[in-house]
């Protein structure tokens, strides 16, 4: 028997990159246990009457295309935007499928698919000038050493030398009228995966960048856009927290616009982590 569902409104869902690989495992047995797990929580949202849209991180991917680019050597390497594509096919046509034969189990007939989805970015953006997003894998020096005199720009940090790239703001998703009609049809869409492929706009012409947007805040673009009316963002702590990790830790259940933007600039949230879920959070607001 079919499931009779009343509508509940958009919910959309951001999927953390980690929580659908674990970086330290990284195979594809592991890959598709996390998948399968998400895939359950997020049936049962939808089972609840939700409309459901998905987006998702894409690091650990990433990072390990660029890998498998170095070990094959220097032939034809693929520029970033297009590593970035790569991940949305592979994260997308998992999860997708998952989802589907979830489902079916649960004998709900409804649609998944998944977008292929690019993100304008502002080309003036001071990243692309100092970049310090850092993505992949960790290098020993020497290795980092003939990175670097190929034009790669790494920096070091406790664990060993780190790619970083460009990670400029998301201004507006160029298939936005696409999903929001995917969307109020009632299917399941999962886009903008990795924060969507970073292009710019030049004589209306578009063309891909060496960058990397965050799935995060890209979220807050998609929620805004289809008028969710939540939007959630999954991570692997149980609160965000100001002076996270120190003895006088203190966990935060809810804050205003006003006490984010202080905690922001007070320094509490981590730049590459917590700080742009904030700041993903107040957009959506």
């Amino acid at each position: 028997m079919a499931t009779i569902l009343i509508n509940m409104g958009t919910i959309v869902i951001a999927i953390g990159g980690n929580a659908i690989l674990n970086p330290e495992k990284g195979n594809p047995q592991e890959q598709q246990r996390l998948i399968d797990n998400t895939s359950w929580e997020i049936v049962e949202i939808i089972q609840k009457g939700y409309d459901v849209l998905l987006t998702h991180g894409n690091g650990p991917q990433i990072g390990n295309i660029l890998a498998m680019q170095e070990e094959c050597g220097l032939v034809h390497p693929q520029p970033l935007d297009v590593c970035g594509a790569q991940t949305q096919g592979l994260i997308g046509y998992l999860l997708q499928q998952s989802i589907d034969n979830r489902l079916k189990e649960k004998g709900m007939n409804k649609q998944v698919v998944t977008l292929l989805t690019q993100v304008l970015v502002d080309d003036s953006c001071a990243s692309f000038e100092n970049p310090t997003k850092p993505i992949g894998l960790y290098y020993p020096e020497f290795k980092a050493r003939k990175m670097i005199e190929r034009g790669i720009r790494m920096i070091r940090d406790i664990k060993g030398y780190r790619r970083v790239v460009a990670s400029p703001l998301p201004k507006k998703i160029v298939e936005e009228e696409a999903i929001k009609n995917l969307v109020n049809a009632g299917i399941i869409v999962i886009a903008a995966g990795g924060g969507g492929i970073p292009v710019i706009r030049k004589n209306d012409i578009l063309t891909g960048v060496e960058a990397v947007v965050d799935k995060d805040l890209t979220g807050s673009l998609l929620a805004n856009a289809v008028g969710a009316e939540t939007f959630l963002i999954l991570t692997d702590v149980e609160k965000a927290a100001l002076f996270y990790g120190k003895e006088n830790q203190v966990d935060i259940d809810e804050m205003t616009i006003s006490e984010a933007d202080q905690y922001i600039g007070e320094g509490h949230f981590g730049k590459g982590s917590m700080e742009p879920k904030i700041l993903a959070a107040v957009r959506f607001v």
